[in-house]
């Protein structure tokens, strides 16, 4: 895959572009709506959705305080299982492990799971680097792979491409990955899921290394857990001979009691199901089923820094679920590539600037890419309080300077001066009043300019309200 986040421009100007590509805001806004329109009907079917959502939450709060122990706990019955637990500090160790594993077998080619974890290291691009073929098997995610492009969603990465740009994909790239499209192909879902499976049956019989991600770790047993719709991810845990999962350390969960929260709510809340066509579940290795060799590779990879964060740390509790990017206004006019993250819309505002730090122009941009409408938290089936850690960001990343947040404190310093002199004020407002006329429609300056783009100054009165004041009441 060419393309790459690093070095995307700042939210407003990347999210501009896509505000202006009609093709992209009609598929944005028929698959959101969509998606958002199901939920709403699954989630109310049941009585006890607020219950289960609190659960969820004080589930995730308890762990996230105790993580060392349940990892611990974790590395011990994976271990035990068979399996072999590795740690990475950071994207770089995690690269450096999975490549070394690959290499171990003499293979050359993988097949993979659909991961964020891995598209967060680059793994694809590393593994590439070192003479390694990665093949996505999620029919979104080879969309994506064979069309050079990026995932712009967290559960479905093609949802930028509309069902023609699909089929001009499969004629046009498959035949270089592998088996063609066949002759004719329309653009019926049946047809290009269909020319997808064929494509994938044959990466499939002949993989013997098989990467995964995991939705969920239990770690009173060491069993991992992946759900998805297509089967392609039981092909790919179950059919090669060696089995590398890297999935971040949040992802732990302590007891099989607790998992079967979130098996109710993930769901519903992603995919509008009352449960996953497929759930595979599994713990170490067998001599009867499954891959012969299983490495767990857990990443930090930022994870610790949010997780010392009192108030950010709630972004670690997200299940991937994507609600929170099917009701916000400003993903559903941006799409996901806007935020130069694998993780777009409001989670990937709060999540991607406390991994990744906010000294790149794009990380301190993210936490202003929303409006606090506060339609994502109302959503979320872990109940993340989405806008205040936006907030709260905010707070860190003015704090950390920029010439636009110079401006921005001397401007309330100047303000806060004359409020605190009453002479200064009225005389101020006299001299606004007299010379209006003479006032732009627009704020000068690169970031006053920005917010007032789209919005006219509003027009003051002819005389200050203290002196009309006078005039008539006095």
């Amino acid at each position: 895959m060419s393309g790459t986040f690093v070095g995307m421009p700042a939210f407003p100007t990347a999210a501009r572009a896509a505000v202006g590509d009609p093709t992209l805001r009609a598929n944005l806004r028929h698959a959101t709506h969509t998606i958002r329109d199901k939920r709403a009907r699954a989630v109310a079917e049941l009585d006890d959705w607020a219950e289960l959502r609190q659960a969820g939450k004080e589930i995730k709060d308890r762990t996230l305080r105790h993580l060392d122990s349940f990892l611990v706990e974790l590395e011990t019955a994976v271990t035990a299982a068979g399996g072999t637990v590795h740690w990475a500090a950071d994207a770089a160790e995690a690269n450096r492990i999975v490549t070394g594993l690959v290499r171990a077998t003499g293979e050359t080619e993988v097949v993979k799971v659909k991961s964020m974890a891995t598209q967060e290291i680059g793994l694809n691009e590393h593994l590439e680097a070192e003479g390694i073929a990665a093949y996505e098997t999620d029919l979104a995610e080879l969309i994506v792979q064979l069309g050079d492009d990026r995932p712009s969603h967290i559960l479905v990465p093609a949802i930028h491409r509309n069902r023609a740009e699909i089929r001009d994909i499969f004629r046009d790239r498959m035949g270089s990955w592998g088996r063609p499209a066949p002759e004719g192909l329309s653009d019926t879902p049946a047809e290009l899921a269909e020319a997808a499976r064929l494509h994938l049956r044959e990466k499939f019989l002949r993989a013997k290394v098989g990467i995964s991600g995991a939705n969920f770790m239990v770690a009173e047993t060491g069993t991992l857990v992946v759900v998805e719709s297509e089967g392609n991810g039981r092909m790919c845990l179950t059919l090669p001979e060696t089995l590398i999962s890297v999935v971040g350390i949040e992802k732990v969960v302590p007891t099989w009691r607790d998992l079967e929260v979130f098996l109710q709510t993930l769901p519903r809340s992603s995919t509008a199901e009352r449960m996953n066509p497929y759930t595979s579940m599994w713990t170490g290795t067998s001599d009867d089923d499954g891959p012969s060799r299983f490495h767990l590779v857990l990443l930090d990879n930022g994870r610790t820094d949010a997780l010392a964060d009192e108030v950010g740390r709630q972004a670690l509790r997200c299940i991937r679920c994507s609600a929170c990017l099917n009701v916000c206004p400003v993903y559903e006019r941006a799409g996901g590539h806007a935020y130069g993250s694998v993780y777009p819309g409001p989670i990937g505002a709060i999540l991607t600037p406390q991994l990744r730090g906010t000294a790149s122009e794009v990380d301190a941009s993210l936490p202003y890419a929303s409006s606090l409408c506060g339609a994502c938290y109302e959503v979320c089936p872990v109940a993340i309080d989405i806008p205040e850690v936006l907030v709260h960001l905010r707070e860190k990343v003015a704090g950390e300077g920029g010439s636009g947040h110079r401006l921005e404190r001397a401007a309330i310093k100047a303000s806060s001066w004359v409020l605190d002199h009453p002479t200064a004020l009225v005389a101020g407002e006299r001299l606004a009043s007299a010379t209006r006329a003479l006032h732009p429609k627009r704020l000068p300056g690169p970031g006053a300019r920005q917010w007032s783009a789209h919005r006219n100054l509003p027009e003051l009165p002819a005389e200050p309200f203290r002196d009309w004041w006078k005039r008539n009441r006095t």
